[in-house]
């Protein structure tokens, strides 16, 4: 079966631990999520079967909303409670200061991931050398921050809630508020409530669904691949213009409405539905010929 689970996952497993556990209860082989959470870590995990594993880079493209806890006065070798503390500093900032200092992360900036993160350094996961102690020199890159929010403050805690692009540390971001603010910080709590149209209000939690894995329910928790793709607008095919694409052949596609509109940009993508309404794959428009092209069918999706 192919679709989407959304999983509420709860702090302690990792994200592989949920994958593994999803392969052994539906006995799909191929099984993979889009976007993983440290273990200490909860909230929305998609974990992706079978064809679904094929829109895993749109996935990962959607905007992302986490809730942290970012304790002040103390940093540590992770940038979160995993690591040793490497310093400890009063804290003597106000809940202004904090506001203001977040609104200053907002929009497109350089952030240096953690050491401790499984970015590769040398074809090797940093984490590896940097728990042989080595020094790791990793390399600031842009990322995409649409809001920083303070929803509580306090001392020394700070709750926050942040809505970011693909790439983004929420680790990265306690411990360079710290750094801004004078007194250091760390990350002591982080839930992802939402990815694109997912949400943990309406994420199924590990218990339910090996209760269902149990009875053989499961399936009802299962959300079509169509649900990931939210951000591609929609084109209809005729079944004529369905056989062409199945068959790799381009084909001219009409808007929701089959309104006329002007020529869509080079390589703009969107999803491809059947007279049916059911999802066909993702085309990519070709301003040389007019037409929109396959690339990537799904069989009965």
């Amino acid at each position: 079966m192919s679709g989407i689970l959304n999983v509420d996952k709860p702090r302690g497993p990792t994200s592989f631990d949920i994958v593994r556990a999803v392969r052994r209860g539906t006995g799909e082989k191929r099984v993979g999520h889009a976007g993983a959470l440290d273990p200490a870590a909860s909230g929305v995990l998609l974990v992706l079967l079978e064809q679904a594993t094929r829109i895993t880079e749109y996935l990962m493209d959607l905007p992302k909303v986490y809730r942290a806890v970012v304790r002040l006065g103390v940093t540590t070798t992770t940038y979160d409670t995993e690591g040793d503390v490497t310093a400890q500093r009063d804290v003597e900032v106000s809940e202004m200061e904090v506001k203001h200092t977040l609104t200053t992360f907002a929009g497109e900036i350089l952030q240096t991931p953690p050491a401790f993160s499984a970015l590769k350094i040398g074809g090797e996961p940093a984490y590896r050398a940097a728990r042989r102690g080595e020094a790791v020199e990793m390399t600031p890159r842009p990322v995409r921050i649409y809001r920083t929010d303070l929803l509580a403050f306090n001392p020394p805690d700070a709750e926050i809630e942040v809505e970011c692009g693909r790439g983004t540390y929420i680790r990265s971001l306690a411990h360079d508020l710290g750094q801004a603010l004078g007194c250091g910080a760390h990350l002591a709590d982080l839930e992802r409530v939402e990815i694109g149209p997912f949400s943990v209000a309406q994420a199924v939690s590990m218990s339910n669904l090996e209760s269902g894995f149990a009875d053989g329910t499961w399936r009802r928790f299962v959300q079509p691949i169509d649900s990931g793709l939210a951000l591609l607008p929609v084109l209809h095919a005729s079944r004529d213009e369905e056989n062409a694409l199945r068959h790799g052949q381009a084909a001219g596609l009409e808007t929701n409405a089959g309104e006329a509109r002007a020529q869509p940009a080079d390589g703009l993508e969107a999803r491809a539905q059947s007279a049916d309404g059911l999802l066909i794959g993702i085309v990519r428009f070709d301003q040389e010929t007019g037409l929109w092209r396959p690339r990537k069918i799904f069989a009965g999706a």
